[in-house]
């Protein structure tokens, strides 16, 4: 569900499974590991969920910055972390 009334999606389990798979492998290849710490910053659309699980499928930690905050609280926030990636 958006934010917008009637604005929604559908996902089957199997096309969930597969994006977060591929963003997966995209974090891998970026050189993320586990137990290395991602920020995403992200509004509430399905692709921050992709990101989340994607993180938590390859034991990288992740926080969720809310997309309200502006450029030098969201670095105080990274810095703070001690993140290595941030996802947009």
């Amino acid at each position: 569900e958006g934010n917008e009334p009637g604005d929604s999606m559908k996902i089957t389990y199997s096309e969930l499974l597969h994006k977060v798979c591929q963003f997966a492998n995209v974090l891998r290849s970026q050189g993320v590991k586990k137990e290395d710490r991602v920020s995403i910053y992200m509004p509430m659309i399905l692709e921050l969920v992709v990101a989340m699980l994607a993180c938590a499928r390859i034991g990288a930690l992740h926080t969720v910055v809310f997309a309200g905050f502006s450029a030098d609280s969201l670095c105080e926030r990274i810095i703070d972390g001690g993140c290595c990636l941030l996802i947009t």
